[in-house]
């Protein structure tokens, strides 16, 4: 790296996942001190001087049993600020799950647009770039922030995985609602690209109505192949369930799941299904809510710290 090479800075909770994209720019993390007050307030500074310096900062934005999402989203603006007020030339986010990414459109009478409201927040923080991957909609995320923005997808790394299954027999790429038809796409097309064989594609009816869940088709031709779900997270994994139950009705001949966030807010349920041969993640969101038994046997977990540091060297060069 050149003399331009940006201070990386770490956040509680994440610094083992920028340490390995630290390590691959062949730099190392900057240090900083995290306060807790008795009081519940909190503050962040830089222990290494960031004057004239550009700055990234990692955290990934996703609720944990010792800090919620709003703890960390507050922490993280108000660190970001103080770079600033200390002089750093140019502050970069990368959060590698960034939060309320589904809440981009009203879905009710008087709804809030979230999205919209936290790309407020760092524009006011004097955040200058923010990196994240797999966001619910990109297109919403792209129109909710003024700011520069970069959006790292998971097709290629997905692809990668899942490219050999191509020699057991056809692949097909499928989506588990309407509204995840372009991720699905991007995916079959990677899939095409390093197979060099045809994949298809399907996708589920989905309908959701105060939180009930409808649609049982199934569109596209399943039937003797191999079927990856993909989606960009798993919160109870209801979705992905639908979906991959419907494949094995409609003569899958092996079903997975991909998805690059595991939240698994309902804990075991998807991965005790007897429906996938595996579920795949990515590192994004660790998968703190699982047994390490279960996890192990029946969860991949996908390493997207060289894609990361691989955006930043481009950028940094």
């Amino acid at each position: 790296m050149t003399t331009r090479s940006p201070l990386l800075f770490a956040l509680h909770g994440t610094k083992d996942y920028a340490a390995r994209v630290a390590r691959d720019m062949g730099l190392e993390l900057a240090e900083h001190e995290e306060r807790l007050f008795e009081d519940g307030e909190h503050k962040t500074r830089a222990l290494t001087p960031v004057d004239a310096r550009s700055v990234v900062v990692f955290h990934a934005l996703y609720g944990d049993d010792e800090r919620s999402v709003n703890d960390k989203l507050c922490r993280l603006l108000f660190f970001c600020g103080a770079l600033k007020d200390a002089g750093a030339r140019h502050v970069q986010v990368v959060a590698p799950y960034l939060c309320y990414a589904r809440k981009e459109r009203r879905t009710q009478y008087q709804d809030p647009i979230i999205t919209r409201y936290v790309a407020a927040l760092f524009e006011a923080c004097q955040v200058d770039r923010l990196t994240t991957l797999e966001v619910h909609n990109v297109a919403a995320f792209d129109n909710a922030f003024r700011i520069p923005t970069r959006h790292i997808e998971s097709a290629e790394l997905f692809a990668e995985h899942f490219a050999p299954l191509a020699a057991e027999a056809e692949l097909v790429a499928v989506s588990p609602d309407a509204g995840g038809a372009k991720r699905a796409e991007s995916f079959r097309r990677a899939l095409e690209r390093r197979t060099g064989r045809a994949v298809t594609s399907a996708y589920m009816e989905k309908y959701r109505s105060n939180d009930i869940v409808t649609g049982a088709m199934l569109v596209g031709e399943v039937s003797g192949r191999i079927a990856v779900i993909v989606d960009d997270l798993i919160s109870t994994g209801g979705t992905l369930l639908r979906a991959g139950q419907a494949c094995r009705n409609a003569g899958a001949q092996q079903v997975y799941a991909a998805a690059t966030h595991g939240l698994f807010t309902a804990g075991a349920d998807l991965l005790n299904s007897p429906v996938f041969e595996r579920v795949v993640i990515t590192d994004t969101v660790p998968p703190f809510r699982l047994e390490a038994d279960l996890a192990s046997r029946r969860l991949e977990i996908l390493d997207t710290s060289k894609t990361v540091a691989a955006a930043l060297m481009a950028e940094y060069a």
